[in-house]
């Protein structure tokens, strides 16, 4: 908890719209963000609505690609090819 404190809005921002996606592993939010997977569900269960975090629960629950030890070595990156620029991070743009 005393990690989700410490964060401005836009880093929790960053953080669920990271976790909300498919393609990003928890290992790049502790990677970002020191954060581990405990940490995030915490902060998604803080920050959402309670019918919000059950469905992104059961959307990440067992997905390979939230776990780099799990998904397919092909997949070499943390986004879409087709995700379009997010604003305000420098990495995600071209």
């Amino acid at each position: 908890m005393k990690k989700i404190k410490t964060l401005d809005l836009v880093q929790i921002d960053r953080i669920i719209e990271m976790a909300w996606e498919d393609r990003t592993p928890f290992e790049a939010l502790k990677l970002q963000f020191d954060m581990s997977e405990q940490d995030v569900i915490a902060l998604m269960r803080k920050e959402m609505k309670p019918s919000s975090f059950r469905m992104w629960r059961a959307r990440v629950q067992g997905r390979k690609t939230k776990h780099i030890a799990k998904r397919d070595s092909t997949i070499d990156r943390f986004r879409c090819s087709r995700q379009r620029g997010i604003s305000g991070n420098k990495l995600s743009k071209r």
